[in-house]
């Protein structure tokens, strides 16, 4: 396989990054990936690319778009005024899956919340996902916390 590099994305990632949000079971029910974009998915890369606090990175390979995280680095009262990343929107194509490309985003998020001098990184993950649960424990994440979410 070549060499995976890791990046910042750029608008013309966009169309990519949606079709593997939107290809799985969960991610067809709630994203709306048809060519062209709905605008929706501009704006919000435009809000995420103007956002010094938030990062979209891509894993490419022959520069092809292959995965996808969004991290979020966030200042908290709690922990003494500490910093979290939170990563979300972890996301690898399906033909590429099992190669640690998945690895490779994640253990880039951390070093990033390193960098940034956040004191935690914390992701969510669906429950009806158990694999993906059981890639977060292989990776040292704990389950520490029960979340909770309001549909608005």
């Amino acid at each position: 396989m070549a060499e995976v590099r890791l990046r910042e994305a750029t608008k013309q990632d966009l169309d990519k990054i949606v079709a593997m949000l939107a290809d799985d079971r969960l991610g067809s029910k709630r994203e709306r990936y048809e060519l062209p974009l709905p605008e929706c998915y501009l704006h919000a890369f435009m809000a995420i690319s103007a956002d010094q606090n938030n990062e979209l990175i891509v894993a490419c390979r022959d520069n092809e778009v292959i995965g996808v995280e969004q991290i979020t680095f966030t200042p908290y009262l709690t922990h003494q005024g500490g910093w979290r990343a939170t990563i979300e929107g972890v996301r690898v194509s399906a033909s590429v899956r099992g190669l640690g490309i998945g690895t490779k985003l994640i253990q880039y998020a951390i070093d990033r919340a390193k960098v940034r001098g956040c004191h935690l990184v914390q992701l969510t993950t669906d429950k009806q996902r158990p694999e993906a649960l059981q890639f977060y424990q292989r990776l040292g994440f704990s389950a520490t916390h029960e979340g909770m979410k309001l549909k608005l």
